[in-house]
């Protein structure tokens, strides 16, 4: 960047022409069509696999398989996405949800659960950085590296998250509907020969939804023309990804806090998820209350992190700037957490307030700084890394989250798992204390004669406060191609 005044970049005709508007819609939907057959499946899994026969220890095998996989194939995958493309990538992505959610639905033997909930896994690393990678290069193209990005990314989390929780509920409410009507809760195992029964129904239409996803995908995202590749070329080319993204943190004192917040946040998220269930349980005195309860509150804490979302942009500019709305969103995750962990000797109605809304601080919280995260992320790498980061994030949390998970069961039940999973938000949120200075680039690459001069905020963002640099290249992966025949490999 130089000390010219910005000016809106041309429309790439690799995009559709679209607008920042348009492009905004687009993402939004795609967004809420994933997730909502995943919301649809939240409510019945375990009820469905215990229907089918499974035990205990194998539906936590199950979905450690799910899990494993998922973190396994995160970085490899987030290399594809940079080499191939984003749209190819989400397409693939929706395919094999779909046929998860066929085995999963219609599966009655452990082995065809297990590879649905890997194929679930796969999916899941597919899909967590090219649509959003899509939005921002998209939005670049049409109005230039200082583009509003903070409203459309916090629209997408609005719309996870209102699908997880319109899923929830019908993926809950379904299966007692066509228990209501005579003959109907029947009707589906007697015409199949017991491979569709009524929980298995939200499953199965999750997969339609799934199909309809990929054609939206393949219809709505358009993208410029990537060079001609071979299988040896996306081999190549990914390792070179992973490694640039491995070296995203080492290099970038921004990047390194956002990799270290969403560690903190895999932490939050195993302690709520792990034991919330339980002590929804325990309030209502039979686990299949508790279920119900627990659904409702999961639904609850969906919509919290949907309004945190859209509130995101409003938080960045009442403190004046992206990293002070994270350090004021993770410490009102703090503040749930420690509520949740200091009622925890007591059910009286007022200890069950106070937690509930602990529970729903915790969501509000992560709602909003989400998209102030990313957004300080997207201005710190260009396209040609951009869903690589995306993935390193993701990955971050997952790893970290599994091992708290692991570390809060294996504690006494008490206020101590509650105490250090809000231990370890506010260690995430003490990182933003400060403000980062501006990134460093490689060693071995000769210095960018304008890396170092700032740019004063372009007309109509919403960025104000926030440190407006070069973004850096991830890597390698700039190199793959001509630049003139990739003019997606950085912003516009």
């Amino acid at each position: 960047m130089t000390g010219r005044p910005v000016l809106p970049a041309a429309v790439s005709p690799g995009h559709g022409g679209l607008d920042g508007a348009t492009a905004r819609r687009r993402y939004v939907t795609v967004s809420f069509l994933f997730w909502l057959p995943i919301g649809m499946s939240i409510a019945t899994g375990v009820l469905l696999f215990t229907e089918r026969g499974m035990g205990l220890a194998a539906i936590a095998g199950f979905y450690a398989v799910h899990s494993l996989t998922a973190a396994a194939m995160e970085l490899p995958t987030g290399g594809l996405s940079d080499v191939v493309g984003r749209r190819p990538v989400l397409a693939i992505a929706g395919l094999l949800n779909l046929t998860a959610f066929a085995l999963i639905g219609l599966g009655a033997a452990g082995w065809a659960i297990a590879l649905g909930m890997g194929l679930m896994g796969l999916a899941r690393a597919l899909s967590s950085g090219p649509a959003e990678a899509w939005y921002v290069d998209t939005v670049h193209a049409h109005a230039g590296p200082d583009a509003d990005l903070r409203t459309g990314l916090a629209r997408g989390s609005s719309a996870t998250s209102a699908a997880l929780a319109l899923g929830t509920l019908l993926g809950g409410g379904l299966p007692w509907l066509l228990g209501l009507a005579p003959g109907l809760g029947e009707w589906p195992a007697d015409t199949t020969g017991g491979l569709v029964i009524p929980l298995s129904v939200p499953v199965l239409l999750g997969a339609l939804v799934e199909g309809v996803f990929v054609l939206y995908v393949l219809s709505a995202l358009p993208e410029p023309p990537r060079p001609r590749t071979t299988l040896r070329r996306v081999v190549g080319g990914v390792p070179a990804a992973i490694a640039a993204g491995l070296r995203l943190g080492a290099r970038d004192a921004l990047i390194r806090r956002i990799l270290l917040t969403a560690s903190a946040a895999g932490a939050a998220l195993a302690a709520v998820e792990l034991l919330t269930p339980g002590r929804a349980a325990a309030l209502m005195g039979t686990a299949e209350s508790g279920a119900l309860v627990f659904a409702g509150l999961a639904c609850a804490g969906f919509l919290c992190s949907a309004l945190g979302s859209q509130l995101a942009p409003l938080v960045a500019r009442f403190t004046g700037s992206g990293e002070r709305a994270v350090l004021a969103s993770l410490g009102l995750v703090t503040l749930g957490l420690a509520l949740l962990g200091l009622t925890t000797h007591t059910m009286s109605p007022l200890a069950t307030t106070v937690a509930v809304t602990g529970y729903g601080l915790v969501y509000l919280g992560l709602g909003a700084a989400g998209p102030n995260e990313n957004d300080l992320l997207h201005r710190r790498v260009d396209a040609s890394g951009r869903a690589t980061a995306l993935s390193v994030q993701s990955l971050s949390l997952q790893l970290v989250a599994a091992g708290a998970g692991l570390g809060a069961g294996a504690l006494p039940p008490g206020p101590l798992p509650w105490l250090l999973a809000a231990t370890a938000v506010l260690a995430g949120a003490l990182l933003w204390v400060r403000r980062a200075g501006p990134p460093k680039g490689f060693p071995d690459a000769p210095p960018r004669p304008d890396a170092a001069v700032p740019v004063p905020p372009h007309h109509g963002s919403s960025t104000a406060g926030d440190p407006v640099v070069a973004p850096v290249s991830a890597g390698p992966l700039h190199d793959t191609a001509p630049e003139e025949i990739r003019p997606h490999a950085r912003p516009m």
